[in-house]
Parts: C-alpha cells; sequence; structure tokens
C-alpha cells in the first residue's frame, strides 16, 4: 500500500489545503452562528458526507471528466450555486424566527436530518472538491505498491477526516460565540440575516469562479 514517507507529505499537503478557510468552512460556520453548535456539526457532517461521495466518484474516474468537459462542470457548479443562493434567501427571510431561549434554540436546531442534507447537497455539489481531488490524489498514489483505486479512495478519506475534524472545530466555535450573540433578539435576528447573506455570497462566489 501507500509508504509512510508519501503518506506524510499527503498528510501534511491535505491538512494545510484544508485548514485554510474556504467556502465550506464559510457555510459551516454561518450555520453555528445561526444555529448554534449542534447545527454546525451537523452539517460539517453532511458536508463530508458530500465530499465522501465525491472521493468515490474521483476514484471511478469522474473527476477527470469533470475536468475536461466544461458543461458537466457548468452544470454541477450553477446547482450547488443556486441552492446555496435559495439557503441564504431563506434564512434572510425567517430570520425573525430565530429563538433566544437555550431550551428553545436547541429544539429549532433538533432537526438533525434536514442540517446534515442541507450540508450534504452542498458538499457532493461543489465541483471544486472534485477538481481538487482529481488534482492532488492521485500525486499521492503508487502503482507499483498495489491497488490504485483502493489507494485513492484510502487517501480521500484521510481527507474527509480531516476535513470534518477542521468544519466541526470552527462550527463549535461559531455556535459557542452565537451564544454569546443571542442575548439579545434584535442581535439574534441580525445574525440571521447576515448568515443569510454570507450563504446568497456563497452562491454568486461559486457561480462565477472558475476552474481554478
Amino acid at each position: 500500500m501507500i509508504g509512510l514517507d508519501r503518506l506524510a507529505v499527503f498528510l501534511t499537503v491535505v491538512t494545510v489545503l484544508i485548514s485554510v478557510p474556504g467556502p465550506s468552512v464559510l457555510f459551516v460556520v454561518s450555520r453555528g452562528v445561526a444555529l448554534g453548535r449542534r447545527a454546525a456539526v451537523s452539517t460539517a457532517v453532511g458536508n463530508e458526507a458530500g465530499l465522501l461521495v465525491q472521493v468515490v466518484l474521483v476514484a471511478f474516474g469522474l473527476g477527470e471528466v469533470l475536468a475536461r468537459s466544461l458543461l458537466v462542470f457548468s452544470i454541477l457548479k450553477f446547482a450547488g450555486a443556486l441552492y446555496l443562493v435559495y439557503l441564504g434567501v431563506q434564512a434572510w427571510r425567517h430570520r425573525k424566527l430565530l429563538i433566544v431561549e437555550e431550551e428553545r434554540s436547541a429544539a429549532s436546531a433538533g432537526r438533525p436530518g434536514r442540517v446534515f442534507r442541507e450540508g450534504f447537497i452542498v458538499g457532493v455539489s461543489n465541483p471544486k472538491g472534485l477538481l481538487i481531488f482529481g488534482a492532488v490524489l492521485p500525486q499521492f498514489v503508487d502503482s507499483s505498491a498495489g491497488n490504485v483505486r483502493v489507494q485513492l479512495l484510502l487517501l480521500g478519506l484521510i481527507c474527509v477526516l480531516i476535513a470534518l475534524v477542521s468544519d466541526a472545530t470552527w462550527g463549535l466555535l461559531a455556535g459557542t460565540a452565537r451564544n454569546w450573540l443571542a442575548r439579545s433578539p434584535r442581535r439574534l435576528s441580525w445574525i440571521g440575516g447576515a448568515s443569510g447573506v454570507v450563504m446568497v455570497g456563497l452562491g454568486i462566489r461559486l457561480a462565477f469562479s472558475g476552474r481554478e
């Protein structure tokens, strides 16, 4: 399988790439600030589940197809962008419905299935992940060390686990800040609106982004 030296370099590279805050982190943070720590962690888990699907697709060759096909890339990109904009608009519309009290806040964020699903859709529909996986993972595969597809899956799983730890940590920090900020109903409404604006901005950024 993968040599320890190669694996150590891989861990260093992906840890640096993942630790730099990007759209995924901003999305998780916006959920944590608006809905609390539980929702942030559920979002992170859903997002990484979406990335795991991307890893499987890359291992079976879809990453290469996406890199070569502008049409497929554009369709996936705009689908993800539109969904982010939709979530942002919904957050803005319902910003005044956020609940301040701790016990009611836990109840409002207590629909992990829905939050997980939203995170999953955002994660799986982000073409950047497929392109990054398709560009980075193959560089650390040793064709003489065993099944290439299995190596890609293993390396991808490591990426997903690192991303989960990173995103969940950001989400917990954001959720903790939300508990402090939510002492004022007006402030909490502002937080909900700001979260919506951030998600709309992420969607627009994704829509107009290129392959780089």
